[in-house]
């Protein structure tokens, strides 16, 4: 099993730990530490998703975004495992989609919407210092980042996680892209990326 693999496998494992309340409470910090960010307070498009299960709660962010009038965009995910995106019109347009995701119900704008954003939420399961995040390892984000970086588009790359989850070294492959800010229910920190 590769580094990847494993830690994968504690990271998930320490989340199926968590409690309901857990989750809500730290989801309450996470929007609130997200939302003081700079890169969030002048962002006009961010592309985010819909947290599920014990990942760390994006729904109250969703929302506080789109009461900014800030335009939220969504993932749809494609057969191929690449992303799609519509845009968010709040919790009543989501409709459950494949592995349990949440996805919203419009119409889809394309793989490219995602350039139009000025921030994009990842998720992940760890990021280190240098900015090095851990998937799932589907690739969809993946796909999603290279996208970026062939358009030479920067929007600010940030991921949500637990504070536990801001580990020592994340493995790198070379497909790999760091991200910019990681944001905690303790603290907001930036990457040396």
């Amino acid at each position: 099993m590769s580094r990847k693999a494993l830690l994968r496998r504690e990271l998930l494992a320490a989340r199926r730990l968590l409690t309901r309340e857990d989750v809500e409470n730290a989801a309450v910090v996470l929007s609130r530490n997200a939302l003081s960010l700079p890169e969030l307070s002048g962002a006009r498009t961010v592309a985010a998703y819909v947290s599920v299960g014990t990942e760390p709660g994006t729904r109250a962010l969703l929302d506080a975004l789109r009461a900014r009038g800030v335009r939220v965009l969504l993932p749809v995910l494609l057969t191929d495992n690449d992303l799609d995106w519509a845009p968010y019109e709040g919790a009543g347009h989501l409709v459950r989609a494949g592995r349990g995701l949440l996805e919203p119900d419009g119409d889809p704008l394309g793989p490219e919407a995602v350039l139009e954003a000025d921030a994009v939420l990842l998720p992940g399961l760890a990021v280190d210092a240098r900015g090095m995040r851990l998937g799932r390892g589907g690739g969809s984000y993946d796909r999603v980042l290279a996208r970026l970086a062939a358009a030479g588009a920067h929007p600010a790359l940030i991921v949500l996680l637990y504070d536990d989850e801001v580990v020592a070294q994340v493995p790198e492959e070379p497909h790999d892209h760091p991200v910019d800010v990681v944001v905690t229910p303790a603290a907001s920190r930036r990457t040396s990326r």
